[in-house]
């Protein structure tokens, strides 16, 4: 559904892409990462043909990006952050305003803006003015925009932004009900959610590709870690874990003078054994000790600040 080859983007001297190839098969659910300034949104804007490439070559559905714009956009349903959306209309009004804009005949539009109004959850909000809405009700009206044609590609930028707990588990339940008939792309710096709806990940970083697959492969690579709950000085904490050259250490002061701390393994290693043997010299009280799988965020913490270059 998407490919990507060798895409480079220059705003002057600046880099924003540097040459990043990857793909997306028809019905995936993929989300799209990196931290602020990787390149995501201007591969989205790239995808969604709002803004030329410096070299490369695009295709969505086998539609050339730069050379049929028009083509593409008739595939794609997008909701970019923070949708601008008109506060002077009302929910329907407006939706009814983009079917004219997507082409849909009056009789398709009247069905799809009840389907979507349905399954986006804004029925109660349907006749008032865009203005009077919350965030969180102008995220999912900006959702209901991007899926009225019913595109064969969603892109999704930061989708649950400004919803509440139960606003997010219906976001993501329709997500999940996309995958199989739709090709969805998200971007969201909540990890957690991206591992919860997502098969397949894309990692950028300073505009380079670190990292695509299936989330599951990607995630066995990362190191394990151990959970510790210390009662002892966090200094004194600090300067054992440097001694034994023990990277990525959190440690976070709890009452009554413990320390939670979370340690990467070295390669994998089970490291418990050696943090309850020092403890106990140094008499100090442990009250935790567990091994904790990696999750999203672990590759991608591990991946960002480049202790990884796996691709």
């Amino acid at each position: 559904m998407i490919e990507v080859e060798n895409l480079t983007k220059h705003y002057g001297q600046h880099v924003a892409l540097d040459g990043i190839t990857f793909s997306v098969e028809h019905g995936e659910v993929v989300g799209f990462l990196g931290p602020n300034g990787a390149g995501k949104s201007t591969t989205m804007r790239i995808l969604t043909t709002f803004l030329a490439a410096t070299s490369g070559s695009v295709y969505i559905g086998g539609d050339c990006v730069f050379e049929q714009p028009n083509r593409v956009r008739r595939r794609i349903g997008y909701m970019p952050e923070n949708n601008p959306l008109p506060i002077d209309l009302r929910v329907r009004d407006y939706l009814d305003f983009r079917a004219q804009l997507k082409h849909l005949s009056k009789d398709m539009a009247t069905k799809r803006i009840d389907e979507v109004v349905d399954e986006c959850g804004i029925s109660d909000v349907a006749n008032r003015y865009i203005g009077q809405l919350s965030r969180g009700y102008r995220q999912r009206v900006g959702m209901a925009d991007a899926l009225l044609a019913n595109p064969e590609l969603i892109i999704l930028d930061e989708p649950t932004s400004g919803l509440d707990p139960n606003q997010i588990r219906s976001v993501r339940s329709l997500i999940r009900k996309l995958s199989g008939k739709h090709t969805v792309l998200i971007s969201s710096h909540i990890l957690s959610e991206i591992e919860m709806t997502c098969d397949r990940v894309i990692i950028l970083h300073e505009g380079k590709l670190l990292a695509s697959g299936e989330m599951k492969q990607l995630i066995s690579k990362s190191n394990l870690a151990v959970v510790a709950e210390i009662c002892a000085p966090l200094n004194d904490i600090k300067n054992w874990a440097s001694e034994i050259a023990l990277e990525n250490s959190e440690l976070i002061e709890q009452k009554n003078g413990y320390v939670r701390c979370r340690f990467s393994a070295i390669k994998n290693n089970d490291i418990r054994e050696q943090i309850f043997t020092i403890v106990n010299e140094r008499g100090w009280e442990l009250r935790e000790l567990s091994l904790q799988t990696p999750s999203l965020e672990d590759l991608f913490v591990s991946l960002t600040n480049g202790e990884e270059g796996n691709r």
